[in-house]
């Protein structure tokens, strides 16, 4: 990649840095795109603050998405940067920035030079983080006409160089769970007259344990985590309610299912032995990101077309998440993990931190596994696909 490219893509990258916005709240970050990507085609404003664009023939044969994300996290940057965050309280600490400016420079190059016979279009989502956007933009009609989606995501826990192409659950589905404990307090020096919550809570994340370790495969990874016990507010009261939050990390909607119906069973059991009563709220942030093999195997060709990314990774997961996977529900999907971290600088900091950064030489890898998938999938999707 030229100078002029890899400068323009730390400007791009740089500016939208400095303005992160939450969640369906993107607005000044869509205006700035929108600017932008009116120079080489028309925007189409789609989920509320969400933008795509289609370039190449309205014809074609062929249809690829291709998306990033736009979001930023309530999170208040700690790095000291003539780019930090301008947003107080809000910080792009996960890269969202980085994946708009390589789509933008992407798609202006392939606006220039679009593969023969292939429609590209350029999804600017919103509200990744909290989840929700993927579907909105689903809702509003964006993958009518796409063949396939193909993604990334900058990621410091690999190094530069490195891409992971993971068939099958790549990301994890997340699930935020609540357990309500009612049950009847009373003195703590008199427990026999009561219906002990915390006992239950107590009781109730312990068996939460066999959910992994005695109810699903060992060859199935799953997480199961207690975040959160809230209780009581004196020393010698037990109270009448209890309350705990986790989460729930699965790599296939069978298995996330499942969990379900065993943390629904578990807490049910526990009620009753402890004289409570447990409901459980079960909600889904995100599904699975699943891989079509077919696409992953159509993108470890593109990266034989360019260089720098010395390293595939076929076996690489994540029990973070990602609702990308919503968009590969629908159609054949590919979502790759670009290893951004480089030791030698010092920029492993992790996705989320308030420190974090990458090695920005990571945005000439991400525009180019762009430009390569979308030569790749004008030369052979169609036959890739079955068509």
């Amino acid at each position: 990649m030229s100078a002029d490219l890899h400068a323009e893509l730390v400007s791009l990258q740089r500016e939208l840095h400095r303005i992160p916005e939450l969640f369906f709240r993107e607005k000044e970050t869509s205006r700035y795109l929108q600017n932008i990507l009116s120079g080489f085609s028309q925007p189409v404003p789609i989920a509320r603050t969400g933008l795509y664009v289609d370039l190449g023939p309205p014809d074609a044969e062929l249809t690829l998405l291709l998306r990033a994300d736009m979001d930023g996290l309530p999170v208040t940057e700690e790095n000291d940067l003539p780019w930090k965050s301008t947003v107080a309280g809000q910080m792009h600490a996960c890269g969202h920035d980085a994946h708009m400016a390589a789509l933008v420079v992407a798609g202006r190059l392939l606006s220039q030079a679009p593969p023969h016979g292939l429609r590209v279009r350029l999804l600017f989502q919103p509200a990744e983080e909290a989840g929700g956007g993927a579907q909105a933009c689903i809702d509003a009609g964006v993958l009518e006409g796409v063949d396939a989606a193909f993604g990334i995501h900058v990621w410091n826990e690999l190094p530069l160089g490195t891409v992971a192409l993971t068939p099958g659950g790549i990301m994890a589905g997340v699930v935020e769970f609540t357990c309500t404990i009612r049950g009847r307090g009373g003195h703590g020096a008199i427990p026999h007259q009561t219906a002990d919550p915390i006992v239950a809570a107590a009781q109730l994340v312990g068996a939460l344990q066999t959910i992994a370790s005695r109810f699903t495969s060992p060859l199935e990874p799953v997480v199961v985590s207690v975040g959160s016990i809230h209780a009581g507010d004196a020393f010698n009261v037990i109270p009448d309610t209890a309350e705990l939050k986790g989460t729930v990390r699965t790599f296939s909607l069978a298995e996330q299912d499942a969990v379900e119906a065993h943390l629904r069973a578990i807490a049910n059991g526990v009620g009753v032995a402890t004289d409570t009563h447990i409901q459980v709220d079960w909600n889904v942030h995100a599904i699975p990101t699943v891989n079509d093999p077919v696409m992953c195997d159509l993108v470890r060709k593109a990266v034989d077309r360019m260089t720098g990314l010395d390293k595939v990774l076929m076996d690489y997961r994540t029990m973070a998440g990602e609702d990308f996977g919503d968009l590969a529900r629908v159609v054949p999907a590919c979502f790759a993990l670009v290893g951004s971290g480089n030791a030698d600088k010092g920029l492993t900091e992790p996705h989320h931190s308030p420190r974090f950064a990458f090695d920005e030489a990571v945005l000439g890898l991400a525009c180019d596994l762009h430009r390569a998938v979308a030569a790749e999938f004008a030369e052979t999707g169609e036959l890739a696909l079955g068509g």
